[in-house]
């Protein structure tokens, strides 16, 4: 995340104890091409702001914002873009966040969901069972050789929404290409040997504490999904199989895009959180939710 093609060491700012040397707080960016409301601009994408909780009270977020625009600023850059899950002043798009259950037992354990009023495990986990293999034929993990038509499916694709970012052959390689416990992304080749379907989704792994069962909440974050042949439910629903034979617990996906054509039909509960998208330096109207076709990890 931290090291696509043309990233800079000096984007890379952090704040270590002069005493114990641990890293105490934290900002990055990256260089990325983004398109608002069909204009091109070369932008940083910050990502990664974090404080130690002994030095929240300290005012150290805006410092470290600050310095992160002069840097920014002396390569000749001066617009970003950044979400954030709090309400600021100029955000540009509002986005949902929205959790589809796969390993039912698992999540109410660790209280990341609950048994509905009158509802059993047994029957939860029957409402969430997925087929064991997926429904569509010929889809199968990205290689190498499958980037340059895959990346001119997407990028194609992005040119819809109003905020969306402009990959280059290099970068798209970099973000979706997968690995293992990073990123998974699949392809449907026609006979003719197009690239017409894709789908991707980026694993997220977070502590669950004081558990005795469980140590580690496993999820997938869809990325970017593009569907020519058959249904982007159809295709989402493959996704899922697909995460949950990868041994996810849960996947989430916020509703930019065209999601919201998928999140009821297949079981997407609605979170309690949003995600707010800001585009600094630049002055723009607000946008809706499905004009976003841009995912910041």
């Amino acid at each position: 995340a931290l090291t696509p093609p043309g990233y800079l060491k000096q984007f890379h700012l952090g704040v270590r104890s002069s005493k114990s040397n641990r890293l105490m707080a934290l900002i990055t960016a990256v260089p990325a091409k983004v398109r608002v409301y069909g204009e091109e601009k070369d932008m940083a994408e910050v990502n990664f702001l974090c404080v130690h909780r002994k030095l929240r009270s300290k005012r150290l977020a805006p410092v470290l914002i600050k310095e992160i625009t002069r840097r920014v600023n002396h390569t000749g850059v001066f617009q970003a873009v950044y979400t954030a899950g709090v309400k600021l002043p100029g955000s540009v798009a509002s986005c949902r966040y929205y959790h589809r259950t796969l390993e039912a037992r698992k999540l109410v354990e660790i209280g990341f969901t609950r048994l509905a009023p009158r509802m059993t495990m047994a029957r939860m986990q029957k409402l969430y069972k997925l087929p064991a293999e997926p429904n569509t034929k010929g889809l199968r993990p990205m290689t190498p050789e499958d980037v340059p038509a895959a990346h001119k499916l997407v990028v194609k694709y992005l040119e819809k929404f109003q905020l969306a970012v402009v990959f280059s052959e290099d970068e798209f390689a970099h973000w979706l290409l997968p690995r293992k416990g990073v990123v998974s992304s699949f392809v449907r080749m026609d006979a003719d040997g197009v690239i017409t379907d894709f789908c991707s989704y980026y694993h997220l792994h977070s502590s669950v504490l004081g558990n005795p069962k469980h140590n580690t909440l496993n999820a997938a974050y869809s990325f970017y999904n593009v569907a020519k042949t058959v249904s982007l439910t159809a295709l989402m629903k493959d996704c899922l199989i697909l995460a949950k034979n990868e041994g996810m617990d849960v996947f989430n996906a916020l509703n930019l895009m065209e999601n919201d054509n998928f999140l009821e039909e297949l079981k997407f509960g609605m979170g309690d959180g949003n995600l707010q998208y800001y585009v600094y330096n630049w002055f723009c109207p607000t946008m809706q939710h499905n004009d976003v076709g841009l995912v910041l990890l």
